[in-house]
């Protein structure tokens, strides 16, 4: 790095503050950036999203084979584990009346297993499940639209899991930590 007055090293701060016996409790708290995963749930690929919170931006990061809607556990925790995820939001597919569908009931039993999992392993990470209805119809138009397909068979399921990081960031208050959540 090329030493300059305006170029500090942000350590140099640090140092700096703890040197001059500045007291910091009293100044506000930096707002740290956290990473969100959005999971597009499916018995047979999951898409998955990554979001900034403080951008509330989200980008398409891959789409996970899945064995009769069980994902490769230790894939998806290394995942979350390497990324720094702090949340996870799980898509919930409900029917268009807002009912539970047979799809939408693996999907929470998915979402209580991947929280039970990421307690075993002492991460600080919530799991929360947010209403996902209408992202895949959304995902294929802008597909279609981008050129990002070629037929109607080729994957979405990260597009839509971006259209649901948009939702949660929409309303952050609507999506519900599957600890507040009743067991089906």
């Amino acid at each position: 790095m090329v030493d300059s007055p305006l170029i500090t090293d942000s350590t140099d701060l640090i140092n700096d503050d703890v040197d001059n016996g500045a007291d910091t409790s009293a100044t506000e708290p930096a707002v740290k950036p956290h990473l969100i995963l959005a999971l597009d749930y499916g018995v047979k690929k999951m898409g998955m999203a990554l979001g900034n919170s403080i951008t509330e931006t989200a980008r398409a990061f891959d789409i996970l084979a899945m064995n009769n809607g069980q994902p490769d556990w230790d894939n998806l925790l290394g995942i979350i584990k390497v990324w720094g995820v702090a949340k996870v939001v799980v898509g919930l597919p409900l029917n268009m009346d807002g009912s539970s569908s047979m799809l939408s009931k693996r999907a929470h039993k998915f979402a209580r297993r991947l929280a039970h999992r990421i307690m075993e392993q002492h991460l600080p990470v919530t799991v929360s499940l947010c209403d996902e209805r209408l992202t895949s119809v959304a995902a294929r138009e802008i597909a279609w639209d981008n050129g990002w397909i070629q037929n109607e068979r080729d994957p979405i399921d990260d597009i839509s899991a971006c259209i649901l990081m948009s939702t949660y960031f929409a309303d952050p208050n609507s999506s519900i930590a599957i600890d507040a959540i009743k067991a089906d």
